[in-house]
């Protein structure tokens, strides 16, 4: 087996949250999302360092911020099969609506949003024409 330039099943793009709070955004993402953890390394005092998440065929990564890596708010786009019940699993999980999924004049998709415990923004889409 040849080692590759990434790991197997990786995307070549990867957003990497800095968040405050990542164990509680990480289990947002693994009921909203049905994440899968696929890599975490704890600081000794059990936050987390570096942690991987895959959402459907991408991967997240996510980090706890500390004084040399400030917490940076954030925006991410994920296409799901049915937005109505992701949106709603979303609020389930602890999420702040930000937009009720709709369709907006020219879009082909149904959109909703929601915040996530540490202040990101999900912007969850299902494409319908």
């Amino acid at each position: 087996m040849t080692l590759s330039w990434k790991p197997e099943g990786y995307s070549n793009v990867s957003p990497y949250l800095i968040v405050t709070g990542a164990q509680s955004v990480v289990d947002f993402l693994k009921q909203t999302f049905d994440a899968a953890e696929l890599r975490r390394y704890d600081r000794p005092d059990g936050s987390i360092m570096h942690g991987e998440l895959r959402i459907g065929d991408s991967v997240v990564m996510i980090a706890e911020a500390n004084e040399g890596w400030p917490a940076v708010t954030t925006n991410v786009h994920v296409y799901v099969e049915d937005v109505n019940v992701v949106y709603k699993r979303a609020l389930a999980a602890g999420g702040e609506s930000v937009q009720e999924p709709q369709v907006q004049e020219g879009d082909p998709d149904r959109r909703g949003g929601v915040k996530d415990p540490s202040g990101n923004y999900w912007w969850i889409s299902t494409q319908i024409g």
